[in-house]
């Protein structure tokens, strides 16, 4: 007799609840295969339901292949001779509830925009607009490199701001950065060894792991990659931020970068992924020019992503390849879709060539320098830098502070969490020995609050863990 309740089943229909609990009797081997189920009324008189829930419950199991119906004899459970036996609990379990995220005085790992920043009024407005005005094309299956009208527009902002001279055709658009690094590991092969610098954002170094390719780290000193590394490494494919390196904001100098690429053109198949990722917040002179700018011998390919610049929450970021790389790429890699909505390519193309992103760069580097003033002042002001030096290059949206302290940088890590500061330790960015970064720790002010109240409480939290 099967006899269930239908108690605090919460918004669960009841015959998706009845076949669930029959699909679990089945599981568990309660209901034997070739056993006969009760007939639908005479199962809904037993439970107290009508016989259109036990016709519904019914019929889903019948299709999953947990049930059979034979013609004027009934509902027999089915044979699951491939499937392992296995208890699966009767009653729906609820929801998972996500864990509420600790809420922190001052982040300074974050690197998102404050939502007091976004430009949410003209984007808006400019959604509404490429809706009502080019609802045709918004439906229209994206190229696999991306909309036209968005790379035309991405190689205009190149050309005028970054001083490259490259088309349309030579960029794709991809949902985020790890999207593309998949994209580059498919293009250049798998047997190709990947050089990431050390010490180096550690999620570079993980997505080209799971992608399986060999990764190593290659270490630095103040210019940059160590050359010699690449070939005592043999490195193929050379993964580097020259202008703005993260963590240690250093910037590679000309003379190294010419090193760097005459051991690219040295052998055939190796290649370089220039990352700019913050080339827009340079805070202080000129933007840094970049390495494929400079490149004669068709071996640096350029990455760049609007998540910095806009929010990480707008999955947009774009590639420029070596023209020698296009037909290879749409040969091989080709079929692809484009990641990335129609809606926010075609908004972020009139947002571009509208000039509302250089205003919106324009008036968030202004942001960005008063927050750092505000914070070094207060720093100063707080008497911190009698406790720590600190370590910056006039380059991107972080710097560095050595703290005057015997603690363990792990126990001041949780110090400090547990007065609500978050930092990250500089050796956590380190793959292997970590020498010389005992008591750095690297201090992001791009998402701190612009309160100087905040401002000045975190940082007198900050030197009371250190006195």
């Amino acid at each position: 007799m099967l006899t269930y309740s239908f108690e605090n089943i919460g918004d669960e229909s009841l015959y998706e609840h009845l076949y669930r609990c029959i699909r679990a009797d089945i599981l568990a081997g309660r209901l034997q295969a070739g056993e006969k189920l009760p007939s639908k009324r005479a199962l809904a008189r037993q439970l107290g339901i009508s016989v259109i829930t036990v016709e519904g419950a019914y019929g889903q199991l019948v299709a999953e292949g947990y049930c059979q119906s034979v013609p004027k004899k009934g509902f027999f459970v089915a044979k699951l001779t491939s499937l392992p036996l296995r208890s699966v609990p009767a009653e729906k379990k609820p929801a998972e509830k996500s864990l509420p995220q600790k809420k922190y005085l001052a982040d300074f790992t974050a690197n998102s925009l404050p939502p007091a920043d976004f430009p949410f009024k003209t984007w808006t407005h400019l959604l509404r607009q490429v809706m009502a005005g080019q609802a045709e094309n918004l439906l229209k299956r994206s190229p696999g490199m991306g909309i036209l009208s968005l790379r035309e527009t991405i190689a205009a902002h190149l050309r005028s701001f970054r001083g490259l001279d490259v088309s349309a055709g030579q960029i794709v658009i991809g949902a985020g950065t790890e999207y593309l690094y998949g994209l580059l590991v498919q293009l250049l092969g798998r047997e190709k060894c990947f050089g990431v610098e050390n010490p180096g954002f550690d999620k570079i170094r993980k997505v080209y792991q799971q992608h399986g390719v060999r990764c190593v780290p290659v270490a630095m000193d103040e210019q940059g990659i160590i050359p010699a590394e690449l070939l005592e490494k043999h490195v193929d494919v050379l993964h580097i931020s020259p202008s703005h390196h993260f963590p240690t904001g250093c910037i590679t100098p000309i003379s190294r970068r010419y090193e760097l690429l005459g051991w690219a053109s040295a052998a055939e198949g190796r290649y370089i992924i220039e990352d700019d990722y913050d080339s827009e917040f340079r805070l202080t002179g000129r933007p840094i020019p970049t390495m494929m700018g400079i490149d004669v011998s068709g071996r640096v390919i350029y990455m760049n992503t609007f998540s910095k610049t806009l929010t990480p929450t707008i999955r947009i970021s774009y590639m420029v390849l070596p023209e020698k790389l296009v037909q290879v790429f749409q040969q091989q890699l080709g079929f692809y879709n484009c990641t990335v909505s129609n809606f926010e390519q075609y908004t972020l193309a009139r947002f571009i060539k509208d000039g509302h992103f250089e205003k919106h760069i324009n008036r968030m580097r202004n942001c960005y320098r008063k927050r750092r003033e505000a914070l070094l002042q207060a720093m100063k002001d707080g008497e911190l830098f009698a406790r720590a030096d600190i370590i910056e290059r006039g380059s991107g949206l972080h710097f560095l502070l050595r703290f005057h302290t015997e603690k363990d940088d792990k126990a001041l890590q949780a110090e400090l969490e547990a007065k609500g500061i978050r930092m990250r330790p500089l050796r956590d960015y380190y793959a292997g020995e970590a020498e010389d970064a005992a008591h750095i720790f690297v201090l992001n002010y791009s998402g701190l609050s612009a309160d100087p109240e905040v401002i000045h409480l975190a940082v007198a939290r900050l030197a009371d863990c250190l006195s």
